[in-house]
Parts: structure tokens; C-alpha cells; sequence
């Protein structure tokens, strides 16, 4: 291990059981990384994601890979992107930001960030426990509701009888087909659905191209980094920016920048993660179309500090958790 870095697992239990197409879960593992040099300490999160071949102890190596003393330029060549160079990343601003005392909106640049509503995940379920859920939280004005089974449209019936008020969004996790995407398309716009997030799997999306999307549809799985977004062209409306797909805070506001250049609309998502991981996501959430960072919300315990979350949406982390 290098000297200057240090990797701990941490453990954050969830205030329910969340689930997904792919799975469920009781609990976000999580690895953070400390970057001490000069006696100061800078800190970053990320979340290993079995679905692009991560694992605990796999971004735990890369990370004990690199040399002492790195920085960010040097990080970008010498990680891919994904988790490992994400929490690196972040603890490298956050370790320059504590250095210079000034903040990282400031370093990167940035205009001073303000508080970003955010959406809100319903955990797959049965419809009427997922109705009761999205009856619970029918006062947040953007829920995101998880789909990508052969129940659907009762499920979503369901949420939307629940919260009838609510903006919402839905999110597949390259679950459907392109025929069952245009079977439920019109259904999705009779209920006010305003975006459908990844509804086929990535490297078997090109069929988007070539039937009608009346809603914008965002691309998730199929978006990485900057080198992604030729491949999306024609076929995507929306990029999902996360920090643990870019390889951290350099590249996902590098890549804001380009995809905007390219007429895509941004949203900013996260994985399960503790407001460590969402504060870097923060910045890049300033203004743009959909912000979910709403991983903080599913635990049951979180960093301390942890984000302020209000109806004002999510608050810029307080420098003493980040940045």
C-alpha cells in the first residue's frame, strides 16, 4: 500500500431492504479512502458495482497499486475509469482543497453551489407495498421508481395511485427489450412518467436508434466517460454522470461539459453509498436536468456530518465531511 494512502471498508445499514431487478440488499459496502500528506487529510468514498466486474478487494489492489505522491493527472492514465480511481480522485480535491483552505467549487473553478432537488428511489416490490411506499413519500416532488420485470405496469399503476402529484421517473436497470419498451412507451407518458432511464442492456442498445422515443430516454450502463458518448449518439436523450462510473469529480465534470457540447440533457445518480460519496456528486448536480443523489435518504446510520437534506433538495456538503 502506498504510504500516503489508506483503504478501510465500511459498513452503513439501510433503512429498508432495497431492491432491484438485479437483486437486494440490507447494507452499502463501501471502501474509503484517506490521502494524507503534509499532515493534512483528504478523503473520498466509492462503491465496488459487481455489474462492471468490481469487487471490494479488486478496486482495493488497484488502489494499493499506485505509486506514493500521485496526482490527479497522473491518476487518470494510470486507473481506468470506475470505483478505484473514483475515491482517489475525490480524496486528492478534498486533500487540495484542505491545503489550499478554499473549497473545491472554488479550485475546479465552479460557480458557488447551492442545494439540488434530488429524486427519490422506490425499492422494487409488490404494487400495493409499492403504492404504500410512494403514499409515504408523496410530498417529495421527484420519485424514481425501479422496474424492469415483467410486472411493471401494475407496479407503476400502483405508485402512481400512491403519489398522484409526484414527478416521476423510471428506471429499468436493462431490464426490458426494445418490444416491451414499445408496448409500455405510450403507457408511460398517460401516466406522466418524464424519463425512462437505461431500458435495454448496454452493447444491445442500438435498437434505440431506430424506434420512436416520446419520452427522453437516459443512458446509465451505457455511459462511462467521455469515450462513451459517440456510441450514444441517436440513440440516448440523457447521460447518468456518476462518479463511480467516471473514476471520480476530473472526469465527471469533464464529461458535463462534453456531453452538453453533444445536445444531451444530464442527470447526476450515485450508487448506495453515505454522503461522503454524494458530496463530490453535489457539484456536479449544480443545475443540471436530474439530480438522484438520494443514497444518504436509504441509510439507516451515515458519516458525520452527514448532507443536509430539506425540501430545498440536497445541500453542498459542509467542508468538515468533504471538499
Amino acid at each position: 500500500m502506498a504510504q500516503d494512502l489508506t483503504v478501510t471498508r465500511d459498513t452503513f445499514r439501510l433503512a429498508e431492504v432495497f431492491t432491484i431487478s438485479r437483486g437486494s440488499r440490507t447494507e452499502a459496502q463501501v471502501l474509503t479512502v484517506t490521502l494524507t500528506r503534509d499532515g493534512i487529510a483528504g478523503r473520498g468514498e466509492c462503491v465496488p458495482y459487481a455489474r462492471y466486474g468490481e469487487t471490494l478487494d479488486s478496486v482495493t489492489a488497484q488502489i494499493a497499486g499506485l505509486p506514493d505522491g500521485i496526482g490527479r493527472a497522473a491518476l487518470q492514465e494510470a486507473l481506468p475509469p470506475g470505483a478505484a480511481r473514483n475515491a482517489v480522485d475525490c480524496a486528492l480535491w478534498d486533500w487540495e482543497a484542505k491545503r489550499a483552505g478554499q473549497p473545491v467549487w472554488a479550485l475546479a473553478g465552479l460557480g458557488r453551489p447551492g442545494p439540488e432537488i434530488t429524486a427519490f428511489t422506490l425499492s422494487l416490490d409488490t404494487p400495493e407495498r409499492m403504492q404504500a411506499a410512494a403514499a409515504r413519500h408523496a410530498h417529495r416532488p421527484l420519485l424514481k421508481i425501479k422496474l424492469g420485470t415483467p410486472e411493471d405496469m401494475p407496479r407503476l399503476e400502483a405508485v402512481r395511485r400512491g403519489a398522484p402529484s409526484a414527478r416521476i421517473i423510471v428506471d429499468a436497470n436493462e431490464g426490458w427489450t426494445a418490444e416491451v419498451y414499445a408496448d409500455l412507451a405510450p403507457h408511460l407518458l398517460r401516466l406522466g412518467v418524464a424519463m425512462v432511464e437505461q431500458p435495454l442492456p448496454a452493447g444491445a442498445d442500438d435498437l434505440l436508434a431506430e424506434i420512436d422515443r416520446p419520452l427522453p430516454v437516459c443512458a446509465d450502463e451505457s455511459c462511462h466517460d467521455r469515450a462513451s458518448l459517440p456510441a450514444l449518439r441517436g440513440k440516448y436523450d440523457m447521460v447518468n454522470i456518476k462518479l463511480d462510473k467516471t473514476g471520480g469529480l476530473t472526469e465527471a465534470l469533464a464529461l458535463r461539459e462534453a456531453a452538453r457540447a453533444e445536445g444531451f440533457d444530464i442527470m447526476v445518480g450515485c450508487m448506495v453509498g453515505s454522503s461522503l460519496a454524494m458530496a463530490p456528486a453535489v457539484l456536479v448536480a449544480q443545475g443540471v436536468a436530474v439530480t438522484d443523489l438520494d443514497g444518504p435518504l436509504l441509510l439507516a446510520e451515515d458519516r458525520d456530518p452527514p448532507l443536509h437534506y430539506d425540501a430545498a433538495g440536497v445541500h453542498p456538503a459542509d467542508p468538515a465531511l468533504w471538499g
